[in-house]
């Protein structure tokens, strides 16, 4: 009879310890998307933009399980340096230095956890900055961290 319920107790703290056992969460491993290849997108590499104007950045991104935010940085190009994500080449300027350079750096969270978004920032450029070649990075990370670059030359006009 002990031995009848020493294999029922083992029995049963089997079958709590099997039935208590947490379903294995999926791990998100996939990178956020930036897409600048769309009819929408601005701006797009080589793109000219007049100082003491303003522009609409707009790119689709999207992501396998939840957006988290994007940043853009804008920075000059005056000393030629390069990205690893630029795509294309574009007519740049003589190397020259910086006087009153525009640099920009701006983060965004994206509301609501989407798989996709449209993002819009209206980005003021001033009168009074260097004209020149520039650096339009772009950046979407999504809530479990992974997070994707790109990188668009463009130029600043007076």
């Amino acid at each position: 009879m002990k031995t009848l319920q020493k294999y029922t107790l083992i029995i049963v703290l089997l079958a709590i310890t099997v039935a208590c056992k947490k379903d294995k969460e999926s791990i998100d491993t996939e990178k956020p998307v930036i897409a600048i290849d769309s009819e929408t997108a601005f701006p797009k590499q080589c793109s000219t933009i007049k100082r003491g104007t303003s522009f609409t950045f707009r790119s689709k991104l999207s992501d396998n399980v939840a957006l988290g935010s994007y940043s853009i940085d804008v920075h000059h190009n005056f000393d030629h340096h390069s990205h690893s994500t630029e795509i294309g080449e574009c007519t740049v300027e003589a190397i020259k230095t910086p006087i009153k350079p525009f640099t920009l750096v701006k983060t965004v969270n994206i509301p609501g956890q989407p798989q996709q978004y449209d993002a819009e920032l209206k980005i003021d450029v001033p009168a009074d900055i260097d004209p020149g070649n520039y650096h339009f990075m772009i950046q979407v990370t999504d809530l479990a961290g992974w997070s994707s670059q790109k990188g668009i030359s463009i130029r600043i006009l007076e």
